[in-house]
């Protein structure tokens, strides 16, 4: 079982992406499931869906075919956690990626977070 779930998923998904598989797939969890909104939401992935795998659910993946070289990075760690008030929410890679912040009012990109005058803690930068 892996320790960080969030960072599994950024390691499938960019290992995906890299060998050039059109989907990937990972066990399910309703954190994964909030931060694939965000990325459906923004283009970075085209679509997901919860399929039951025997007795346990899995999260599938389809990727974007124009975002083939996406970069997946773990900002917020379970040893460190990372939060950031919303003045300090930065732009990522100059605007053309997103960070994925889980604020008080659920999982958002960061500048809806900063939009909306709300911190929290950074999960994942995706550009």
């Amino acid at each position: 079982m892996h320790s960080d779930p969030i960072a599994d998923m950024a390691t499938r998904m960019r290992n995906a992406l890299r060998a050039d598989h059109e989907s990937t797939k990972m066990p399910y969890s309703k954190v994964k499931e909030l931060i694939l909104e965000v990325l459906v939401s923004k283009t970075f992935v085209s679509s997901y869906s919860v399929v039951k795998e025997g007795k346990f659910e899995e999260l599938k993946v389809v990727f974007n075919k124009k975002k083939k070289d996406l970069s997946f990075d773990r900002v917020s760690k379970p040893g460190q956690r990372i939060y950031k008030k919303s003045q300090e929410i930065r732009q990522v890679q100059n605007g053309f990626g997103i960070s994925i912040i889980s604020t008080s009012q659920g999982v958002m990109a960061g500048f809806e977070a900063h939009r909306k005058g709300l911190g929290g803690e950074i999960m994942l930068e995706v550009y």
